[in-house]
């Protein structure tokens, strides 16, 4: 991939500031704007996570976290209740 590092690194913070504003304005449990900046993320985090390995043989201590059993459909955003801590981005292993 030829994406500069750098230019990842501020794709995925866009997804994030864009993630955040969607999950302020949640219009209830399935809102497409959340679900869409949810996918977002996971796809500018893997974008990034491989343009610095490319670049730098470097990782993150992140990883997606994916469960297909937990939506049925294709949206694989946190099912906890408000305050409890999702796992869709975790620690490496």
């Amino acid at each position: 991939m030829s994406i500069d590092p750098h230019v990842a690194l501020q794709s995925l913070m866009a997804a994030l500031e864009e993630h955040l504003t969607a999950a302020a304005q949640r219009r209830g449990d399935k809102d497409p704007a959340v679900e869409a900046a949810y996918l977002a993320v996971a796809d500018a985090f893997e974008v990034y996570e491989e343009v610095l390995y490319d670049a730098y043989g470097e990782v993150t201590p992140l990883e997606i976290y994916e469960d297909d059993d937990e939506f049925d459909d294709g949206f694989e955003g946190p099912a906890q209740g408000a305050g409890e801590r999702s796992s869709e981005v975790q620690p490496g292993q």
